[in-house]
């Protein structure tokens, strides 16, 4: 039986090819997908590699910003709201000097600042009111970019990182073409080092993708909520300069 097997191997050249596709199947962990890769294909790897780093350290440092400015703005409001009803307006820019990384204290402070600063006699006039609203508006304006940066890098990344997969995976389906034209045999194992490079770039594209996209819309939705915030606070804190004109 074993001599007639072996015969049978001898005379069929195809069975022999499967026997070699399957010794030299590819191996389907990192080091061994890497080490299957073209030079183009770790290009792409390397480059979608830098864009999750960056993307990771983005949406580090939005996060960590974000929750210091919702943390102390929290704090804030109250404090100087309550010196602001005694008529301390120089403790209430001392309250928001202590709370320099929320969005409301800095746009709160311009406004407090230039309403103390402008003019010297105790009158507040229309034209201290409007001074101070310019500079409300010019620091909103500031806290805005504040919070929106990074947030640019991070849409580049979420909407670019799969065309950078897709490259990759052209450059894998063209190594497995070349591959058979080299070997000339339709085996599995002929393209499995090509389709498993396609595969892995295209699967990292879209690893490096999605997080950047859900974050990114995340954190402009947070933006948005920010701005409302000092829109609101701006305009308080306008009622009260033409409050306190009233009085006097």
């Amino acid at each position: 039986m074993i001599l007639a097997h072996l015969n049978q191997l001898a005379f069929h050249p195809a069975a022999l090819g499967f026997f070699q596709d399957q010794q030299t199947s590819v191996g389907f962990s990192p080091v061994d997908l890497w080490n299957n890769m073209g030079w183009l294909a770790r290009g792409v790897v390397l480059v979608l590699f830098i864009m999750s780093i960056w993307s990771l350290a983005v949406i580090i440092d939005r996060y960590l910003y974000f929750a210091a400015a919702r943390k102390q703005s929290r704090e804030f409001a109250p404090r100087v709201a309550g010196a602001l009803k005694e008529g301390k307006l120089d403790e209430a820019v001392k309250v928001a000097d202590r709370n320099k990384k929320s969005h409301l204290a800095e746009v709160v402070t311009a406004g407090l600042q230039e309403f103390r600063n402008y003019g010297g006699g105790g009158t507040v006039t229309a034209e201290q009111i409007e001074s101070s609203k310019r500079a409300l508006e010019r620091a909103e304006a500031i806290v805005h970019a504040k919070l929106k940066r990074g947030l640019g890098g991070l849409a580049t990344i979420g909407s670019t990182a799969p065309f950078v997969g897709l490259f990759g995976t052209v450059a894998g389906i063209l190594k497995a073409f070349q591959e058979i034209a080299t070997q000339k045999t339709p085996g599995i194992g002929a393209v499995a080092g090509g389709i498993s490079e396609a595969l892995v770039t295209t699967a990292f594209g879209l690893l490096v993708a999605i997080p950047a996209v859900m974050t990114f819309n995340y954190f402009t939705n947070k933006v948005e909520a920010f701005d409302v915030e000092m829109d609101n606070s701006s305009s308080e804190l306008i009622d009260y300069f033409i409050k306190q004109s009233g009085r006097r």
